[in-house]
């Protein structure tokens, strides 16, 4: 291979594949030392090269490290290198001439030298590496190469978990959608993908990364468009406020292709959260429902008061009483007769979302009727992902806002 192809490939390889030009050039030393050794070097001999990638420059050196008795096993001289019968307790390596240099030659050589110094002598350049020698350079260049390779992507994704990114979908595969990012393909898991969402091959996505992991086969990302974090991450490249955390979001429920709450809080008076997060004529709202196919968005303000948290979840019914144990996080709610199975919802699906969003097991029933316990409780698992979600709020959650202050 000549210089002006080296320079070619090493060009290609930093732009394509982002692998640094120092890496590259460390890779190709590696493995002309590789192949040197094998095909001229000797037992115990380490072999350094360096490699000039503008001048296409080769040389060659052999270190040896200083030692003395103290530090290696001495063999008499003239005896050959063979098995000694040694004390278990003696863990010293043999002395190998190609490997190590007695510390009183060492000072003739460089008057300075400690032990553990390394000494480096030139060694004579070869042309001619063979076919078993080039194969090892090869294969020592691919390796490195992907181990270069592999240690950009992840240090490059492992900076972007927690985040959205997006890429265009490769192909969709016993229910897992490969998606490409260009420098590598991620997967998105049948779990991770929101219910009835029609992915085209192709097609740009956006996703939040979850999970980047090093593994024996190599890096594997992990997208979702399901998760909370997912939707809270979508506010925030739509709402300026929650960059400036003037409004934060401190609670998302989430059932992904159906409905979502979502609480809001501010930490400016002057400052309407629920407002912020819906946009002029629903504008940011409206553009977050687009990124996830429809999925209605319910908003609602954050209150640390249980009992106001748990009436605003339950909106659009109006609640008429509510009993709370702190203790067992168990809330008893009355509703209108005429609102209960509002206040439930479909499928009971607006009760779960307010039972997830406030971390309370609720029951709910009408007003002078017999209990429906209807309600689920917030998983561990729901908790440690640490967000949940509600819908926009009517007047009388602006009235109790407003008494509070």
């Amino acid at each position: 291979m000549d210089l002006k192809t080296i320079k070619s490939a090493l060009e290609q390889l930093e732009e394509e594949r982002k692998i640094p030009r120092g890496e590259l050039v460390d890779v190709i030393e590696q493995a002309l030392a590789a192949a040197y050794k094998k095909e001229y070097g000797k037992k115990g001999q380490i072999v350094r090269t360096r490699f000039d990638a503008d001048s296409g420059e080769v040389t060659f050196e052999q270190v040896k490290i200083v030692v003395d008795e103290s530090t290696v096993r001495m063999v008499a001289e003239g005896e050959e290198m063979k098995e000694e019968e040694v004390p278990p307790e003696d863990t010293r390596p043999r002395f190998n001439p190609e490997h190590h240099i007695l510390l009183k030659d060492a000072k003739k050589i460089k008057g300075d030298a400690k032990l553990e110094d390394e000494l480096v002598f030139p060694l004579e350049a070869k042309e001619d590496y063979g076919r078993i020698a080039a194969q090892t350079a090869k294969q020592v260049i691919i390796q490195k190469i992907r181990e270069a390779e592999k240690g950009g992507i992840l240090s490059e994704f492992k900076g972007k978990e927690g985040e959205i990114i997006s890429g265009f979908i490769q192909r969709v595969e016993r229910g897992i959608v490969y998606i490409d990012l260009a420098r590598t393909t991620a997967i998105m898991p049948y779990e991770e993908q929101i219910p009835g969402e029609r992915l085209v091959r192709g097609s740009r996505i956006k996703a939040f990364l979850y999970s980047v992991e090093d593994t024996p086969r190599g890096v594997t990302i992990r997208l979702s468009r399901s998760h909370p974090k997912f939707l809270e991450k979508l506010f925030e490249m739509e709402v300026p406020e929650i960059v400036a955390k003037t409004v934060e979001i401190k609670a998302i429920a989430r059932e992904a292709g159906s409905r979502s709450k979502i609480a809001v809080a501010s930490t400016d008076p002057n400052v309407d959260p629920v407002g912020s997060c819906v946009g002029q004529k629903g504008v940011r709202v409206s553009a977050v429902m687009s990124e996830i196919s429809g999925e209605k968005i319910d908003i609602i303000p954050w209150f640390a008061d249980p009992q106001k948290f748990i009436a605003a979840a339950l909106l659009p019914a109006k609640v008429l009483e509510i009993q709370i144990d702190e203790e067992r996080k168990e809330a008893a709610i009355e509703v209108e007769a005429g609102e209960l199975s509002l206040a439930i919802g479909k499928g009971g699906q607006n009760v779960r979302l307010a039972a997830k969003l406030t971390g309370y097991r609720i029951d709910i029933r009408g007003a002078e009727e017999e209990p429906l316990e209807e309600l689920t409780e917030t998983s561990e698992q729901e908790e440690t992902e640490g967000i949940k979600e509600v819908p926009a709020i009517k007047e009388e959650l602006a009235e109790a806002d407003e008494k509070a202050e």
